[in-house]
């Protein structure tokens, strides 16, 4: 089956918006992202790209190209909340959600190749992020190719998110992988701080075919298009550069070893991530298995937001975020955290 076939028949049977025909026709717009980033880091030569108002409005126009409501699609534990909010929210219930390595909490491709093979129909869509969010791996680049060609052999759209691309560390490396069967998601909020200025892009194959269609169907019914200033501003950051960036992550080290250190009293074993993106993944004592209710705790005794790892599909875990702080900062937040920990492991959640 080519993968117009397996496109989502809601999207194939809304006729292409007016206003899509009349721009089709007069060739006027332009890609507001500049190809070379993709060619050039990303080795993908074989693809383009349409702007979104962030990359979260890309998933969302994917789900809506790709999926209907009686299809099964694919998500790894701990997964991105947001993911399975979009799925939920179209409509979409089955949900398979599969397991991460506990020690590495890299996907389990054996799972996925059983699960993609075994389950009839098969899954629409499988959606990774990487580096994860809210796990903070990277996933190496033969597992990457291994994901994508059991996706390729199954039949099923492999969607992944790179929004911390460029946030890896410990000589870890992200890549992309690329194919007809492949659409990968890309956002400017991360690496160059615009979370308000919402512009991100998805890059889908060239060989898609009747894919941009549907998502142009989409986008004409959502944001339409991202704000011009945005993509100017955006276009402005592109011209600073990976170095840029690369600079204002090194800066996010001394944050993550303050914020590791304050969580071993958990033993070095219940704490993971930390390779890319901006988080760290820790499991809870035994003793304190409520995620959500901890997370409560610690905002109202110790000044501090984390997130449940329930909202991920993981309970009993915590997401702590070393983003977004300068380091006198983060000293006080790791104070508070280290306290807390304590706490929770001497006494339980007193008030």
């Amino acid at each position: 089956m080519g993968s117009y076939g397996r496109l989502a028949a809601r999207a194939l049977d809304t006729d292409v918006p007016v206003m899509v025909k009349l721009a089709e026709l007069s060739k006027s717009a332009k890609d507001a992202v500049p190809l070379g980033q993709l060619r050039q880091e990303n080795k993908l030569s074989k693809s383009s790209v349409m702007v979104t108002a962030g990359s979260n409005q890309g998933f969302l126009n994917l789900v809506l190209s790709l999926c209907d409501v009686a299809d099964s699609v694919v998500l790894f534990a701990p997964y991105f909340f947001n993911a399975y909010m979009s799925f939920k929210m179209t409509g979409i219930n089955n949900i398979l959600v599969g397991p991460s390595d506990p020690t590495t909490l890299l996907p389990d491709a054996e799972w996925l190749e059983n699960t993609l093979s075994d389950t009839k129909p098969v899954p629409k869509l499988v959606s990774i992020v990487n580096p994860g969010n809210p796990s903070g791996i990277c996933i190496p680049e033969p597992l990457l190719k291994r994901i994508s060609e059991i996706c390729r052999r199954a039949g099923s759209w492999l969607v992944v998110d790179n929004a911390y691309e460029y946030f890896v560390y410990d000589g870890c490396e992200h890549s992309c992988v690329e194919g007809s069967h492949v659409v990968n998601l890309f956002s400017f909020s991360k690496a160059y701080g615009m979370m308000g200025w919402r512009v991100g892009y998805i890059a889908y194959s060239l060989e898609a075919e009747g894919l941009l269609t549907q998502l142009l169907k989409v986008q004409d019914n959502v944001a339409i298009c991202t704000s011009m200033i945005s993509q100017h501003v955006a276009l402005y950051c592109l011209e600073s550069g990976r170095e840029w960036v690369q600079s204002k992550v090194k800066s996010l080290e001394r944050n993550k070893e303050l914020l590791r250190d304050a969580l071993l009293p958990l033993g070095e074993e219940a704490v993971k991530g930390g390779e890319g993106a901006i988080y760290l993944w820790a499991k809870l004592p035994e003793t304190c298995p409520d995620d959500i209710e901890v997370v409560y705790w610690f905002a109202r005794r110790h000044g501090l937001l984390l997130l449940p790892g329930s909202a991920c599909g993981t309970s009993g875990y915590v997401r702590i975020t070393f983003g977004m702080l300068r380091e006198e900062e983060c000293e006080v937040a790791a104070k508070r955290l280290k306290n807390g920990v304590e706490e929770l492991i001497r006494d339980g959640m007193v008030e």
